[in-house]
């Protein structure tokens, strides 16, 4: 049981930490953490990452259920599925819980970010001076992958690939371990990058594909401060995609939005 027994302030510091999850998963939805049709994590992976109890996950997961932005599917393949199609209402409600949970954490949030560039170019420099033959067909492969993906969740989880080889690449388990454990602080699915909204999804991809292939043949060729500069500079985009969700959230920019539909509406 979370909390303390007895407590006359025990359910009010539940209620307070279910509403805490739930923005962090809307929040982590609204980033594109978790893409339309994907799954989240388990109860007991979500608790773990987010150190807090399960029936404290379990509560967040069922609101967002009946608010319709996640379906529950029991059985052999089960779990908390982002829904496909958002209702209105849900997409709306989200912008307060967005701007709460990046406007408090933006400072730590910029500062994490930042050092997770300056870590994503390290690892890459690293990937420049130790990767192996095995390594470069490997590295070569994830490319050709991401570069095939369809946009959205097929794309997103070849861009985990290509980071994740990068990383082995490197030869260097605590830089690795490091670095995810930064983007762990930042995502709830990490190594698994913010991938945006579908509006500016497939231009986010295409830069990104530009980024792979100036990063790959960097590392191939063996050209380490080229390799460190460009591994830099391409984390900078998760912070860009926190950047956009936090000005889409904030109260001005959901009250023009909100607006416009209803002048269009009129019309």
């Amino acid at each position: 049981m979370e909390g303390s027994v007895g407590g006359l302030d025990t359910p009010l510091e539940i209620s307070s930490r279910v509403d805490d999850i739930a923005d962090r998963l809307i929040t982590a939805i609204a980033v594109g953490e978790y893409l339309p049709g994907s799954r989240l994590p388990s109860e007991r992976d979500l608790a773990a990452s987010l150190r807090v109890g399960r029936m404290t996950v379990r509560a967040a997961i069922s609101r967002l259920v009946r608010e319709g932005l996640l379906r529950t599917q029991r059985g052999r393949g089960g779990g908390s599925f982002v829904q496909s199609s958002l209702p209105a209402a849900a997409g709306n409600s989200a912008h307060p819980a967005v701007h709460r949970v990046l406007g408090s954490r933006w400072e730590v949030l910029k500062d994490t970010s930042e050092a997770i560039a300056h870590l994503q170019g390290a690892v890459c420099r690293a990937a420049a001076e130790n990767r192996s033959e095995d390594d470069i067909a490997v590295l070569e492969q994830c490319l050709e992958a991401f570069r095939r993906a369809a946009s959205g969740s097929e794309s997103q989880i070849a861009d985990e690939l290509l980071h994740l080889a990068i990383g082995a690449a490197a030869h260097n388990h605590t830089l690795s371990a490091l670095l995810l454990d930064l983007e762990a602080r930042v995502s709830i699915s990490a190594p698994r990058h913010p991938w945006g909204d579908a509006e500016g999804m497939r231009r986010m991809e295409e830069r990104a594909l530009r980024d792979h292939e100036k990063l790959i043949a960097a590392i191939t060729g063996q050209r380490s401060a080229e390799a460190g500069d460009l591994g830099r500079m391409h984390a900078r985009i998760d912070l860009e995609m926190l950047d956009n969700a936090l000005r889409r959230s904030a109260p001005e920019s959901t009250e023009m939005n909100t607006r416009a539909k209803q002048k269009q509406d009129g019309n």
